[in-house]
């Protein structure tokens, strides 16, 4: 088999702020050859994710930083071209953290492999991939709702946002989001079930959240932080929970922040209220739960309780664009490259 030509997009330059087009760079670099032991693969969908944006930096974090002239970090949905490896044959479809680049020779660990059969390939990257188990994390095991409590959680129409409130909605619990407009606030209640959504961009978002929790707010799941967190902040009740996955409204700040100081109003509520702030990251808690994880969600898909929504971009030169409207909220689900098909 002749070997193609790889097309990857690198880190041409470190942003300061919001990633521009300069910071990527799109290159054609040769196919290595079938690795021992390994696969050669085709890039059929990238996830495009907000984690994405630390990657960029050059600073200490939970993963290491990309490389400049790096090819972006990311996973992805692959066809097997060849395969030296047992148990993986040509046309099978699997995962694998190959970056952004429509062709990669793998030789690291075993990749999940998807059945097209059981659940379109694309719901690997999203509902019942990395977003789908950090929502299904983050609830269950530090938010731990109980029927008839309040759950709030933000990026609500996003791919871990939007299964929170479902999730909170299958366990009892009334269930609030925050999202960016008005079409995607009506999607999330009308199309996902929870009992109300508010625009982040409302000039009376503290009082439109206080209305929407009369009785407060016992888990709060942040992936937002900034001028959300200033709001919630006040009406978390004694002993609530908050999972802190993720802080998108910060990965691109540059400076000195704006608005107020949030940390001795947010130490006192701590200490006061008995409250639970937990930062993780999903593959804290993969290898006990992630199989449980994809049966329940894979049922839940299968009989309507759970739903989803992709946000799909065509040609891997488009990924730098949609991955900074990602950061800008433009993207309505969860965030693909098909790059081939």
């Amino acid at each position: 088999m002749s070997k193609p030509v790889v097309k990857q997009i690198v880190l041409a330059s470190r942003p300061t702020g919001l990633p521009t087009a300069e910071n990527f760079r799109l290159e054609e670099v040769p196919m290595r050859p079938l690795p021992h032991g390994g696969l050669l693969l085709r890039v059929l969908y990238l996830s495009l994710d907000p984690y994405m944006r630390g990657r960029m930096d050059d600073r200490k974090s939970y993963a290491r930083s990309v490389a400049i002239g790096e090819a972006m970090a990311g996973e992805s949905v692959c066809e097997v071209l060849e395969s030296d490896r047992p148990g993986y044959a040509p046309g099978d479809i699997v995962l694998a953290h190959t970056g952004w680049r429509t062709h990669a020779a793998w030789d690291g660990p075993a990749p999940r492999k998807l059945d097209p059969k059981r659940a379109p390939i694309t719901t690997g990257l999203g509902v019942l991939g990395m977003p789908g188990f950090t929502a299904y994390a983050g609830l269950y095991l530090i938010g731990r709702p109980k029927a008839g409590e309040t759950v709030v959680v933000a990026a609500a129409s996003g791919p871990v946002g939007s299964l929170v409130g479902q999730f909170a909605k299958l366990a009892g619990a009334k269930a609030v989001g925050i999202a960016g407009g008005t079409d995607k606030c009506r999607y999330v209640v009308d199309d996902l079930r929870f009992d109300a959504c508010l625009d982040h961009r409302a000039p009376d978002l503290p009082e439109k959240l206080a209305a929407a929790c009369p009785k407060g707010i016992d888990v709060y799941f942040e992936n937002v932080g900034g001028a959300v967190w200033q709001a919630v902040l006040p009406l978390l009740n004694t002993f609530a929970r908050v999972p802190v996955c993720g802080l998108i409204s910060q990965y691109s700040a540059a400076g000195a922040a704006s608005g107020p100081n949030l940390l001795p109003a947010t130490m006192r509520e701590i200490l006061t209220k008995s409250l639970t702030l937990r930062g993780f990251i999903n593959y804290e808690f993969a290898a006990e739960h992630f199989a449980e994880f994809l049966k329940t969600v894979g049922a839940g898909i299968a009989d309507g309780r759970i739903r989803y929504r992709e946000d799909v971009t065509d040609g891997l030169e488009n990924a730098p664009a949609a991955f900074i409207g990602l950061l800008q909220g433009k993207n309505f689900g969860k965030a693909l490259v098909r790059v081939s098909g």
